[in-house]
C-alpha cells in the first residue's frame, strides 16, 4: 500500500489533520488502538478569555476564525450536530473581581466576549451572592460524539487500522517511511500523552496533568448556562451535567479514582445547592507542555517523521489551526512560528 500519510491517533488532533489531508486530496490511514482520551473526557469548551485573571487566550481570535467554521464543516458532512453555542457566567468570589471585570470588558480583544453589567444570581440552586459576569459567542463542541462518528466515517472509508502502532517495525528512509506493508511519505504522531512512549519524540518536554470529570442528574438545577466557578457545570440536557475538573500533575493513570471524586464533590457542593446523583466519573491525561504552547514539526533527524501534540485544555479551538500549519510546513515549506515549532525543545534531543 502506497500513502501519502500515516497518522497515529485519533484525538483531535488527529482529526484535525486527517481533515487537512481530505482537504488537500492526500491519502493516508489513521492507526488508532484508544490507548489514550484526552479528547474524550474533555470539556469542549471554546472560550477566548481565561476566566481567572480576564484576559485573553494566546491566539484566540485566530483560532476560532478557523475551528468554527472547521466544526460547521464536520456537521454538514457528518449530518449531526456538534457545535452547541453556550454562554458562560462566571461567579465572582469579590468585590475586586467584579471590578476586574469591568475593567477587562473594556478592552478591545474582549469587548466582543464579556458582557456588563454584572448579573444578579436569580437562582436559588446556586450559590452566587455577588452575581456573575456573562461571557457570550462561546459554546461547547461535543468531542465525544464527534470522536466516535469521525472514528466509524473512517472504518467506513477503509483508513482506519485499530492496532497498537510498534516503533519498532517503523523503517526509515531518505524519501520514504516503511511499516509493515505499508509504505509512506510521511507519518505524524499525535498521540497525546502516548508521546512518552515513542522513541522519536520522547525527549519533548510533556508535562502532562490528569484530569478527572464526572456527570451528575440534577433536575432542579435548570440552568442552560455554563457555570464557571470553582468547578465548571456544564449543561448537557435532560437534567445532566457534566462537572470538572481536577488537575493532577503526579497520578499518570487514566483511572477514575475516589480522590478525584471526592474533590469534585467538595468544590461543587460549594457551587450548587440541589439535590443530585452522580452518574459517570471519567479520566484522562491532558497532554500539555512545561511552555503551555503546542508541538508543532519535524523530528530533528528524521525529516520525514512529524509531530501534532500539546494541544493543552483548549484542544477544540487549537487543533484546526495546528493542522493547518503543520501541513504547510511539510507540503510547502512555510516556516513555523518558533513559539510552536518542536524545534525550541532540540536541546534536549539526543541522537541515537
Amino acid at each position: 500500500m502506497n500513502l501519502d500519510y500515516i497518522i497515529v491517533g485519533l484525538g483531535l488532533a488527529g482529526i484535525a489533520f486527517a481533515e487537512e489531508l481530505t482537504k488537500n486530496n492526500k491519502t493516508f490511514v489513521v492507526f488508532e488502538d484508544n490507548s489514550q482520551n484526552s479528547s474524550l473526557v474533555a470539556g469542549g469548551m471554546y472560550n477566548p478569555v481565561v476566566l481567572k485573571r480576564f484576559t485573553p487566550v494566546w491566539n484566540a481570535q485566530e483560532q476560532l476564525d478557523i475551528a468554527l467554521p472547521f466544526y460547521k464543516m464536520l456537521e454538514k458532512k457528518m449530518q449531526k450536530k456538534y457545535d452547541f453555542p453556550m454562554d458562560i457566567y462566571r461567579v465572582f468570589k469579590s468585590i475586586e473581581e467584579q471590578n476586574n471585570w469591568y475593567e477587562a470588558s473594556g478592552k478591545k480583544l474582549l469587548q466582543d466576549y464579556m458582557e456588563v453589567p454584572v448579573l444578579a444570581n436569580q437562582n436559588q440552586s446556586v450559590s452566587a451572592p455577588l452575581g456573575y459576569g456573562k461571557l457570550k459567542n462561546t459554546g461547547r463542541i461535543d468531542v465525544n460524539t464527534l470522536a466516535k462518528d469521525y472514528r466509524n466515517y473512517l472504518q467506513n472509508k477503509n483508513k482506519l487500522i485499530e492496532e497498537c502502532f510498534d516503533y519498532a517495525d517503523l523503517k526509515i528512509a531518505k524519501e520514504e517511511i516503511v511499516y509493515k506493508n505499508i509504505k509512506a511519505k510521511n507519518i505524524v504522531f499525535c498521540e497525546g500523552f502516548g508521546l512518552q512512549q515513542n522513541p522519536y519524540f520522547n525527549y519533548l518536554p510533556m508535562k502532562e496533568a490528569k484530569g478527572e470529570l464526572i456527570t451528575i442528574h440534577a433536575p432542579n438545577l435548570k440552568v442552560d448556562f455554563l457555570i464557571k466557578s470553582a468547578v465548571f457545570v456544564m449543561p448537557l440536557g435532560g437534567g445532566n451535567y457534566k462537572v470538572g475538573a481536577t488537575f493532577n500533575w503526579k497520578d499518570k493513570t487514566k483511572n477514575p479514582t475516589e480522590e478525584g471524586k471526592k474533590e469534585l464533590v467538595e468544590k461543587l457542593n460549594t457551587v450548587i445547592n440541589c439535590d443530585y446523583k452522580i452518574i459517570n466519573h471519567v479520566a484522562g491525561i491532558r497532554p500539555t507542555v512545561k511552555d503551555r504552547r503546542p508541538l508543532v514539526g519535524k523530528h530533528p533527524k528524521y525529516k520525514n517523521l512529524a509531530i501534532l501534540n500539546g494541544l493543552g485544555t483548549r484542544g477544540v479551538m487549537i487543533a484546526p489551526t495546528m493542522a493547518n500549519k503543520l501541513f504547510q510546513y511539510i507540503e510547502n515549506a512555510k516556516a513555523l512560528e518558533q513559539e510552536i515549532d518542536s524545534k525550541r525543545f532540540a536541546k534536549y534531543f539526543t541522537q541515537n
